[in-house]
């Protein structure tokens, strides 16, 4: 609980407000179940298995105290769910690991909620994983998995604001606050209303007219490799669709990945150079 000033009303902190966490910090792109390459870079990175191990049998962290920042999207058309799960949730119990929530996460929660949803891009595969589970613990489980996603943050501010994560971009005026609005642009960014012509929803190009002070990191749209633009960068390689996962490490801002072991999903638009 932090205080606004004297005689002013004492009140919580948002869930998006880490200013004074200062890092040094990995932040991970998209990962989409790939859980083999998810560990493969932690381990790249400096990350060592450890324990006490909180809901599954894996957890990460830093001998140096670095912590991984994951930009969403944990979740759907990968084949190891439940384990990329496993990971963040438990990274995040023991203070190795933040996490924003992604649209896939957002939905994934909102079908756990008994709410109606399309099964579609890639939630039957997660659905799938968590029905294969043994009855006796498959209700935890999905207690814990909901109780987790309901958590996550529309966005993080971090390093005195010097630094900003969410799934899809954010605008500088929208930096550290909260409304339906904001959570909408962290989780699928500035769109229009209107589909393309695969029927994928167009999208303004808010980093294009970004002029802020703060770093922004998001994922959410593959692109073959990381590009800065305006102090902004989009890390989502890919790694599902058969590209790589990558981390930014901050302040060095040094990109780290590691290729996709195989395509396991058909990405909705192509990325990846054409080969000749």
């Amino acid at each position: 609980m932090s205080l606004c000033g004297e005689g002013d009303l004492a009140r919580e902190p948002l869930a998006c407000d880490f200013n004074h966490v200062q890092g040094p910090f990995d932040i991970i792109g998209d990962v989409h179940g790939c859980a083999d390459e998810l560990e493969m870079l932690l381990c790249r990175l400096g990350y060592q298995s450890t324990s006490p191990r909180i809901w599954s049998p894996h957890a990460y962290h830093h001998p140096e105290g670095r912590k991984a920042v994951f930009v969403g999207d944990l979740v759907d058309r990968g084949p190891r769910v439940l384990d990329s799960l496993g990971i963040v949730h438990n990274m995040c119990v023991l203070g190795s690991g933040m996490c924003v929530s992604g649209n896939h996460d957002a939905k994934l929660l909102r079908k756990l909620q008994g709410r109606n949803v399309k099964i579609g891009h890639g939630l039957a595969m997660t659905l799938s994983e968590i029905e294969a589970l043994p009855g006796e613990s498959r209700q935890s489980i999905t207690e814990h998995i909901a109780g987790f996603l309901t958590e996550l943050p529309s966005h993080l501010v971090l390093d005195q604001g010097r630094l900003v994560v969410a799934h899809a971009g954010l605008k500088e005026e929208f930096h550290g606050r909260e409304s339906p609005q904001i959570l909408a642009f962290a989780l699928y960014g500035d769109t229009t209303g209107e589909v393309d012509k695969d029927g994928l929803p167009i999208r303004r190009d808010w980093a294009a007219e970004y002029r802020g002070q703060s770093k922004v990191v998001y994922g959410h749209t593959p692109v073959h490799a990381p590009v800065w633009v305006n102090g902004t960068v989009d890390i989502d390689t890919g790694c599902v669709f058969g590209g790589m996962l990558t981390a930014l490490r901050y302040p060095e801002l040094e990109f780290v990945s590691v290729p996709a072991a195989k395509v396991y999903c058909e990405p909705p638009r192509p990325f990846l150079p054409q080969k000749m």
